[in-house]
């Protein structure tokens, strides 16, 4: 059943991670959009907190943690998600369904092999900048795409408490942003459209560890380390006057031919720090420190003189709780309760400010009886950005469902 649905669903998510636009901020104009983040959602709903060495949830955040894999898993997930935006005179609400990740580990001895495709960042936005004076120029801007990852990893235990892991992510995407410039009552304005085609490799390391405290507690311990790497940005300028009705339907009667660039961008490398204690199987407490050197890749596009780029971190808080996981006559005491904060800067820097995001995540994981698999659902809410210095306040809710699926795999059948 695992392997239908694992078929099925990577010939859906290829095709509707082209498709989606997972953001609807105006802040994934810059750079190279929103970044995501990666991980299942189990994780998600604590924070992104992730140190437990788990067995039959697959841990994307650290590639050591495949080797601890008991089943061939298979996650994936989703988020509906809504946006209120707002500045000092007015506000205005965004609503968007995001497909999350699809990953598959397979456990082999003491290696664990982990494989999928995740969004790592987003792009969508749409903007306008409109005045009644008839004389006066107006502007709507628009935007879509995103890049996304391909990986693979192994981890390895060294002994029954460590690990150790690396992954190589092949990074591809395309971003599109769309400009239009008009006077009130003329019937034709000028366009202007740009195209960044991505692509790239990077590496990651990582480390977990554990060891018992005291009695059935024990503590954890988590590593990883991404290193420095370029993208390739192939960008395409193209300009032209067109016209357009009241719906804003815009046909092009004039083009200027194409403007063609090519330029590397900088991914920085990024450090995770984790540790938490607890009892398996019963409750975790931990948290987690990330830090990044620099969190932006200005393109020749959205590179402006009011906006920078500094140093990127974050700082979680979370954990679970399970009343009893084994138990025959409450199916609420086998339900997993998860929950988190987290502040995070992002190191974007608009008019002197920065743009940092915090927020609070809730979940529940709901066992399916007889099997190993579970179903997640978590809840996300919280602030990014800021109303000073004529920028806009998002604040969001978000909804996710993920599917946790675990069988055997390649065991030999016995008869009798």
């Amino acid at each position: 059943m695992i392997k239908k649905i694992l078929i099925s669903s990577c010939l859906f998510f290829s095709v509707a991670t082209f498709a989606q636009e997972g953001s609807a901020s105006p802040y994934s104009f810059y750079g190279i959009g929103q970044i995501r983040f990666r991980g299942a959602h189990e994780y998600r709903s604590m924070a992104g907190v992730a140190v437990e060495q788990d067995s039959i949830h697959i841990n994307l955040q650290n590639p050591a943690s495949y080797a601890n894999l008991k089943y061939t898993s298979v996650a994936l997930g989703g988020t509906y998600g809504t946006t209120t935006l707002k500045n000092d005179s007015q506000s205005a609400n965004a609503k968007r369904t995001t497909i999350d990740y699809l990953a598959v580990g397979l456990p082999m001895g003491k290696f664990g092999l982990g494989f999928g495709l995740i969004p790592y960042s987003s792009v969508g936005f749409k903007i306008q900048s409109t005045s009644e004076d008839a004389a006066a120029t107006n502007r709507r801007f628009d935007g879509k795409g995103g890049l996304n990852k391909a990986f693979l990893g192994l981890g390895y235990k060294v002994t029954p408490k460590f690990n150790i892991g690396a992954d190589v992510s092949y990074n591809f995407g395309k971003i599109e942003t769309n400009s239009f410039e008009y006077i009130n009552d003329v019937s034709i304005g000028s366009r202007e459209l740009n195209t960044a085609d991505l692509s790239g490799v990077n590496f990651s390391l990582g480390m977990m560890f554990e060891t018992k405290l005291y009695k059935k507690i024990n503590a954890y311990s988590s590593l990883t380390y991404t290193l420095q790497s370029n993208l390739k940005s192939n960008n395409s300028r193209n300009i032209a006057t067109a016209l357009y009705n009241s719906d804003f339907n815009i046909a092009v009667v004039d083009v200027l031919a194409d403007i063609n660039s090519s330029k590397d961008l900088s991914m920085p490398s990024k450090i995770a720090l984790g540790g938490g204690i607890g009892e398996a199987r019963k409750w975790l407490l931990g948290g987690t420190i990330e830090y990044g050197k620099n969190s932006g890749q200005a393109n020749e596009y959205n590179n402006s003189a009011n906006v920078g780029y500094g140093k990127y971190g974050s700082v979680s808080l979370g954990g679970y709780y399970i009343p009893k996981y084994n138990s025959f006559t409450s199916y609420a005491k086998r339900i997993v309760y998860r929950g988190g904060l987290r502040y995070e800067k992002t190191g974007l820097v608009i008019n002197s400010e920065s743009i940092n995001d915090m927020g609070l995540t809730l979940g529940v994981g709901l066992p399916l009886n007889g099997t190993f698999s579970n179903v997640n659902i978590g809840f996300e809410m919280g602030k990014r950005g800021t109303t000073k210095a004529n920028l806009i306040q998002e604040n969001y809710a978000n909804v996710s469902l993920g599917f946790s699926l675990n069988e055997k795999w390649f065991e030999r059948r016995k008869f009798y």
